[in-house]
């Protein structure tokens, strides 16, 4: 049955499936220029999606909801290396592994033959340092160690007038 105000049912659409966006914020600069000022905004329309936070027993545990942004080029250059490849040369991942180190170790291996076998240079890793204020207890028990690996992109082959 075909929900209101949506489409009837066509190929992979169903609109039985349709939800609530539940609560999102865009921003942008409107001249492309990128300031702090826009990720300031961004955690004050977050903080403002209450409803985000999930919360239950524990009003201090939420969802991990949080903000998409381009690479900060310039801070990763200050506090992982300024020998970083040129921006758009360079990838960052977020990487949520296990507390326990020895687990943590392994699967930061196989992370990186996944990355060598995709064609790409490992550049290192870097442990993201978090703050545990006004965080729940419960939240700091099952929390992840965060990481970001930094993989440098791989020289494209030269194109030629008939690719």
């Amino acid at each position: 049955m075909a929900a209101a105000n949506f489409p009837a049912p066509q190929g992979l659409y169903d609109p039985g499936s349709e939800r609530d966006s539940c609560g999102m914020g865009f921003l942008a600069s409107i001249n492309g220029i990128k300031t702090h000022k826009l990720v300031q905004d961004a955690l004050v329309i977050l903080d403002n999606l209450t409803h985000r936070g999930a919360t239950g027993f524990d009003p201090l545990l939420g969802d991990g909801a949080g903000i998409l942004v381009q690479i900060p080029d310039r801070f990763f250059r200050e506090v992982f290396s300024d020998a970083l490849p040129d921006l758009g040369k360079y990838g960052v991942g977020m990487i949520f592994l296990p507390k326990d180190k020895k687990i943590s170790d392994n699967l930061k291996i196989v992370v990186e033959e996944i990355i060598v076998g995709e064609g790409q240079t490992v550049l290192g890793w870097r442990d993201v340092p978090v703050s545990e204020d006004g965080v729940s207890k419960a939240a700091i028990e099952v929390a992840p160690k965060i990481c970001q690996v930094f993989v440098k992109a791989a020289d494209l082959p030269a194109r030629t007038n008939n690719s």
